[in-house]
């Protein structure tokens, strides 16, 4: 059971309806994280226009292998869950791909690095040093999409952190977090 309200678009604040509205003609649904996040218009409107932002840096692929190792670092079932659905449904990850990514890595190199380089910024806060950044510059990432990745790391930390203090209820196949957060995976 939640522990933060998930209201339904009626009881939603006046000022979160309308980006409710938005989520639910782009999706076709309003997965239970907006609602929840719907509780404050003022932070609603924030993540909206972050996530949005956000949605053009980057492939998609890469996107949700980022929040698929951010989410697992984190231990948020919901994210998991919902990214986990995501990865194979719109971004056609294999499963294979998506277990590789819970562990920050990937089968395919250049993403290998994103996501390392991804899981590394969350699990170490940003104290990164310049060999890891060095290593995902050499895989053809520039600084601008440096920044991107970091951004998405804060993005889908968010979500995880207010997921598990919510205690949100999980409205995709759920997908469990591993019992620790995940090591790097040998190549």
């Amino acid at each position: 059971m939640s522990r933060l309200s998930i209201p339904t678009h009626d009881a939603a604040p006046e000022a979160s309806k309308p980006i409710l509205d938005a989520v639910k003609q782009q999706l076709g649904t309003v997965p239970n994280l907006f609602r929840v996040i719907a509780n404050s218009p003022v932070a609603l409107g924030a993540y909206a226009g972050f996530q949005g932002a956000l949605g053009k840096a980057l492939d998609l692929k890469t996107r949700e292998r980022i929040a698929l190792a951010v989410a697992q670092g984190n231990g948020c079932a919901y994210c998991l869950s919902a990214h986990s659905y995501l990865a194979r449904n719109l971004a056609k990850l294999t499963a294979e791909e998506v277990a590789l990514n819970r562990r920050g890595a990937s089968g395919d190199a250049k993403a290998d690095a994103a996501v390392a380089f991804a899981a590394k910024v969350a699990r170490e806060r940003g104290h990164v040093d310049a060999a890891d950044v060095a290593a995902v510059r050499a895989a053809g990432f520039t600084d601008g999409q440096i920044v991107e990745i970091v951004a998405l790391v804060a993005e889908n930390s968010f979500t995880n952190f207010l997921n598990e203090v919510a205690g949100t209820e999980i409205d995709f196949p759920l997908v469990e977090p591993e019992l620790e957060p995940a090591q790097e995976v040998a190549a």
